[in-house]
């Protein structure tokens, strides 16, 4: 077994900063205090606190203008998509949201996919759709089921969901290990998601996006209990 990284200085230091940011102790548009102050505050020296700010400015959390200041960016009206696992990572009431989104889009996909569907494509589908039930384990039917969901992107012929796609299962990561529960039975999630596969395969949209619609309630229910189940833990521990 290899040895896992230490978190170094500078690890400590931008989620400490990321962690104040998000929680709102540095409000948007407001300015950090000087980087001396912060320094001394945190007990490092500027090299490490600038290499922190590098990497939040990389985040999308700060902005610096040399001269005058950092300052704390409004992710909110200026951030993309790709701060979601950041923010997922911070609070897990995000993932409600998440779930919101995931719904109406995945209900979206279904319907163009099989209106739009190859022949080629939709043997994908079924190959894939297989391979769930063919899984080993939680882990690697949760897999499976992922790379349904990229082939019905894919399958609509429209590239911007299959980014939007990539984008949603990017923001599970940090708590995905907790999102398992619908594939620990791998036949019984292979029999949730094979009528939206099949609705696409017989070009009907309005099947597809209704099996697609009650896939997403049915596994979103399984995810946010056990969501639920672990923070109840956590929280009595």
């Amino acid at each position: 077994m290899g040895v896992l990284p230490r978190e170094s200085t500078v690890d400590v230091l931008e989620k400490r900063l990321r962690e104040d940011i998000l929680a709102g102790r540095h409000p948007a548009g407001s300015y950090l205090p000087p980087e001396r102050e912060l320094a001394d505050e945190f007990g490092v020296n500027r090299t490490t606190l600038k290499h922190a700010f590098g990497r939040l400015v990389h985040s999308g959390l700060l902005e610096t203008k040399h001269g005058v200041g950092t300052r704390v960016r409004d992710f909110l009206r200026l951030g993309g998509a790709d701060l979601l696992p950041m923010l997922v990572g911070h609070s897990p009431d995000w993932i409600g949201e998440i779930f919101e989104v995931r719904c109406s889009i995945g209900e979206l996909i279904a319907e163009r996919a099989a209106a739009r569907a190859t022949a080629a494509q939709v043997a994908e589908l079924r190959r894939l759709v297989a391979a769930i039930g063919d899984a080993e384990g939680g882990e690697e039917a949760q897999l499976a089921d992922a790379e349904v969901h990229r082939a019905l992107a894919r399958a609509t012929g429209n590239r911007v969901y299959v980014l939007l796609t990539n984008t949603l299962f990017n923001a599970y990561l940090p708590v995905r290990a907790a999102l398992v529960g619908p594939f620990v039975d791998a036949r019984a999630a292979h029999d949730r998601l094979a009528p939206v596969v099949e609705a696409v395969a017989a070009s009907d949209a309005p099947a597809a996006r209704a099996a697609a619609g009650a896939y997403l309630s049915a596994t979103e229910r399984i995810m946010l209990d056990d969501l639920a189940r672990a923070r109840r833990r956590r929280d009595g521990a």
